[in-house]
């Protein structure tokens, strides 16, 4: 098991692309997808997710992407390479937030138990990056629930999206309380407490409950900054590596 004693003093967003979905009556939705990065006063680095797989074969059909930069050359322009991550939190095992994990095998990953575990049944949604999050080198460590992995890091279960998805809230030393909401709220519009599910979303009655408990956070917790997960409009607006928070 990785021993982090230290606190978060930086966090990166790393956008790995962008798209424009069309809507109805000529509107479009933007979306963003990225990961995380977290670096700790002894430089130890904590990555959230790691996107889509290289080998990804979109739909037929579907918007193209733009702004197309993968995690690895995200970390090697912070002068990180893979063997550089001490940790990476695994936020759930869809496609878009898992295709580079096996690029990491000497770090330590940490899932919830539940998604774990129905991952590795063999649960079709999970199959598409398999051979990414399943490989033989890779080291879990499996938690249940919520749970504060290092001082000024938690990691919040938000099942709903996905049964044992988790979202991360890390408090940084100007900025203060940062959320990541991750899947559980792709966008600040859903973060509402009688939402609808989204296609995708796994189960709606957990949705809206991880939604009010998130909620909850961000006013018992007096949270400075949510960043939603896909939300192409407020991505432009945060700030974006090599660009970071402290």
């Amino acid at each position: 098991m990785t021993k982090i004693n230290a606190t978060p003093q930086r966090l990166y967003l790393l956008q790995l692309s962008t798209t424009t979905l069309p809507l109805a009556a000529g509107q479009t939705l933007a979306m963003s997808s990225g990961c995380y990065l977290i670096q700790t006063s002894d430089e130890k680095n904590i990555l959230i997710d790691s996107g889509l797989p290289a080998d990804y074969q979109p739909p037929p059909g579907t918007p193209p992407t733009e702004n197309e930069k993968n995690v690895l050359e995200h970390l090697t322009d912070l002068g990180l390479g893979p063997s550089d991550i001490d940790l990476l939190i695994c936020t759930h095992f869809d496609v878009d937030h898992a295709g580079y994990h096996d690029a990491f095998a000497q770090a330590e990953f940490i899932v919830q138990r539940e998604h774990y575990e129905l991952a590795r049944s063999g649960h079709p949604r999970f199959a598409p990056a398999r051979a990414h999050w399943d490989h033989p080198a890779l080291r879990y460590r499996l938690i249940d629930g919520d749970i504060e992995l290092l001082p000024g890091l938690k990691l919040i279960e938000t099942s709903g999206h996905t049964p044992g998805h988790q979202s991360v809230l890390v408090r940084l030393p100007q900025t203060g309380l940062v959320l990541l909401t991750i899947d559980a709220v792709m966008m600040q519009r859903l973060f509402t407490p009688d939402r609808q599910a989204w296609p995708g979303d796994d189960n709606e009655e957990q949705l809206r409950a991880s939604t009010r408990k998130l909620l909850d956070v961000v006013e018992r917790e007096q949270v400075v900054l949510v960043i939603f997960g896909h939300d192409g409009q407020q991505w432009q607006t945060l700030k974006k590596a090599p660009a970071c928070y402290e």
